[in-house]
């Protein structure tokens, strides 16, 4: 029935793109070289040059270049060859969108970010359809550039959100495929593994008796080990060796490109003394992943407030961080219309990522190819864009949280709370 709904607006959506790629036929590679697009393991460039070993019979991460999981490129060596016939690329693309937007309509639909199994806001009512959640995703600028620009994170951000949606409808082992196969592509999502299992466990609980969460944990938990290991056994009889676990994923561990990007990491361990390194390679690991456990504990009560705030979080802290993260980010706020009002920073964090969405090209372009810059330029704009995302998610973390303590303290509701 949904789908009768939303064909318009999916159909507007797809046909912009199109579009935008006949219109501009230099402009899906001109993104594609954008580092606030493309990263070492996102990009489609080095797709591209994998896909060329892979069909001339050589191992992909016999260049250095290729950092992508094995499975892409049986997938994308169906297609037809993207530097002569780009349409069949550009479909692919515009559907894993199309599909992103589906996931999130669900979501929204749910309304389980305004009324969950142990929590229930009494601004529920105040909420978007998911005609306008998934209409605010398709048609945001990042998620447009995304598309054209045709990084792998498409892939990921499809399936964290498909994840989320089956977790919803009551089915935990293809939430868990999901989340198993965003994992294999990106690493960072098992990271959402806990709050995932939370919100499944919410969602079947309601719907009839079931196990003890410890148990439903484990059944979960072990589901996607399993998965994992299909996927690992499956990318080994591809590529006929263990290499790409340490060219996919050891790269994001040990950081050993140090591409320039929108993310945190990269100038910092360019002025790294290499004894500091492996220390401070995992004071980073650790900082991305300590507000899972927080988070998952605090905010027990609404595990999709827990798993939007970790997608920001990831976006900004991630090793390889770009717009697509943005992007995932941004889509699932919508969800929380009801608490907007209570939002205290959103003018000066919406002013501070426009301000840097538009100088952060300006800057890169100095430093790169006008000269008249250094690197300082482009890291001084990316810890502005990461300052704006920072103000996005401590807001809604503090949002999140009065709604519930205006629950729980009635009295209160209205009146301005301090911190002594």
């Amino acid at each position: 029935m949904h789908f009768k709904e939303t064909a318009g607006l999916y159909a507007a959506a797809a046909l912009l793109r199109l579009i935008l790629f006949a219109v501009f036929p230099g402009l899906p590679d001109l993104l594609t070289a954008r580092v606030e697009i493309s990263t070492p393991v996102t990009s489609f460039k080095r797709l591209q040059e994998g896909l060329f070993l892979y069909n001339h019979n050589v191992s992909p991460y016999d260049g250095g270049v290729y950092h992508q999981a094995p499975l892409l490129l049986p997938l994308f060596s169906l297609l037809p060859d993207p530097s002569t016939y780009p349409i069949f690329a550009y479909i692919l693309y515009i559907i894993v969108d199309l599909l992103s937007a589906d996931a999130l309509y669900k979501i929204a639909e749910s309304g389980e970010a305004s009324a969950s199994r142990l929590f229930t806001s009494a601004r529920k009512e105040r909420r978007w359809s998911g005609y306008i959640v998934a209409a605010i995703f398709l048609f945001n600028p990042f998620t447009i550039a995304t598309c054209m620009g045709r990084p792998t994170n498409v892939f990921t951000t499809c399936a964290i959100l498909h994840a989320i949606a089956k977790a919803i409808a009551g089915n935990p082992f293809t939430s868990m495929l999901a989340l198993s196969f965003a994992t294999y592509l990106s690493m960072y999502p098992i990271l959402l593994l806990p709050p995932l299992i939370l919100l499944a466990y919410d969602r079947q609980h309601t719907s009839r008796r079931i196990s003890s969460l410890l148990q439903f944990a484990g059944i979960n938990v072990a589901a996607v080990i399993v998965c994992l290991s299909v996927l690992f056994v499956g990318s080994y009889l591809l590529t006929g060796s263990w290499e790409f676990i340490a060219s996919t994923y050891g790269i994001q561990l040990t950081l050993t490109d140090l591409t320039p990007n929108v993310g945190l990491w990269w100038y910092f361990f360019i002025e790294m003394f290499d004894s500091f390194r492996a220390f401070f390679l995992g004071v980073f690991w650790l900082h991305l992943s300590c507000y899972v456990g927080g988070l998952s504990i605090r905010i027990r009560s609404q595990p999709l407030a827990v798993l939007t705030i970790l997608l920001g979080i990831f976006a900004i802290f991630k090793p390889y961080p770009s717009i697509a993260d943005t992007s995932l980010f941004l889509a699932m706020v919508p969800l929380f219309r009801h608490i907007f009002p209570l939002l205290r920073y959103s003018f000066l964090a919406a002013s501070t990522i426009l301000y840097s969405s538009f100088l952060g090209p300006s800057f890169y372009y100095l430093w790169i190819y006008a000269g008249s810059g250094n690197a300082n330029f482009f890291y001084a704009i990316t810890l502005v864009w990461s300052l704006g995302q920072s103000l996005l998610v401590s807001d809604l973390t503090f949002a999140v949280l009065r709604d519930e303590w205006e629950i729980e303290r009635p009295e209160m509701v209205g009146k301005e709370i301090r911190q002594v």
